[in-house]
């Protein structure tokens, strides 16, 4: 007794179901981007050295609740305020978008918190009139244009205890004695890791106060880092160019 041939499903079935994973999968990388963790790079040198130009790092993006910098516009137009708000700590690094335009994207360290007083005093931070510890540590030695410089790095110690470091290349000028700021409530203040340059909080006109709706996302963890030198014709390049050092460096 001859058993009855088993039935094929339809050659379109395959592709079908192909395409269905497909979608699956990008509306699931679009939901991690959108409500979780977006990629961004690093385009200048006013994180220097905590980040390099050419590093890509991860932003959380629920650390501190949502606001119209943090969802795409179609979702939420301009609402103000956040919605399952997180307060920011003193010392982290974080994503936001420039007060002046809301559109460009700054990464920066926020070094003052609502109600705080900020100066800036022979190149030394001042939070509510008292002097941030600066410890000397070995110089950094910083790249560009193919030519290299020594600069004085220094381990930086917030109030709290919160540490990290920073470069300085002298102690004048404006950007090194600043007035007092009072920073406002629901706004912080945010300065560059390479303290000679960054546009920052420092700069009422270019920066100023950053408010709390504006950030997008603490700075988690580097996923990639490349010097620069690869070439896109040249695929061996890709892999010399990796700063296979920096890979997975949590961002402190």
């Amino acid at each position: 007794m001859s058993l009855p041939p088993t039935a094929k499903a339809p050659p379109s079935s395959g592709f079908f179901e192909t395409v269905k994973t497909l979608v699956y999968a990008v509306a699931i990388a679009m939901g991690i981007r959108t409500f979780a963790f977006e990629p961004f790079n690093i385009p200048s040198a006013s994180m220097v050295p905590t980040l390099l130009i050419g590093d890509y790092l991860f932003v959380s993006k629920f650390s501190y609740g949502y606001s119209f910098a943090t969802l795409p516009s179609y979702l939420t137009g301009q609402f103000p305020g956040r919605i399952l708000a997180g307060e920011p700590e003193r010392g982290d690094v974080v994503v936001f978008k420039l007060p002046k335009d809301g559109k460009t994207d700054y990464i920066k360290r926020l070094v003052g918190l609502p109600g705080d007083r900020i100066q800036v005093i022979r190149g030394v931070l001042h939070i509510n009139g008292e002097a941030a510890k600066l410890e000397r540590i070995e110089d950094f030695v910083e790249t560009e244009g193919g030519f290299a410089r020594r600069v004085a790095q220094f381990v930086e110690t917030l109030p709290g205890g919160r540490q990290h470091r920073v470069l300085k290349l002298h102690g004048d000028g404006y950007w090194n004695n600043t007035p007092e700021f009072t920073v406002p409530a629901g706004h912080y203040f945010a300065m560059g890791d390479h303290r000679d340059n960054s546009q920052d909080s420092r700069d009422p006109n270019a920066v100023g106060f950053v408010p709390f709706e504006n950030i997008v996302g603490r700075a988690e963890i580097l996923f990639f880092s490349t010097d620069g030198t690869a070439n896109l014709l040249l695929p061996w390049t890709w892999l010399t160019a990796a700063r296979y050092s920096r890979l997975l460096d949590l961002v402190r």
